[in-house]
């Protein structure tokens, strides 16, 4: 698991842990909860983002390797 994987990994559980916070807030009627919900919102999409980054990360060093492979076996 490389770290951009585990960062989103930590950032989407955070953003979601965070706006079911804010879930608990509005029903205990606390005025902060559209705050603290929009940050978990934004936490979870952050985290997806990176989680997504990593995968395309992934394939692109594949596809290196393979031109490298593909370049020393032509020479």
């Amino acid at each position: 698991m490389n770290k951009y994987l585990r960062r989103g990994l930590i950032l989407s559980v955070s953003g979601i842990l965070i706006t079911y916070g804010g879930y608990w807030m509005m029903n205990q009627e606390i005025d902060l909860y559209k705050i603290v919900m929009i940050l978990g919102v934004l936490i979870f999409s952050w985290g997806f983002v990176t989680i997504i980054y990593s995968l395309i990360r992934k394939i692109e060093r594949k596809s290196i390797m393979e031109s490298r492979h593909e370049e020393q076996h032509k020479d």
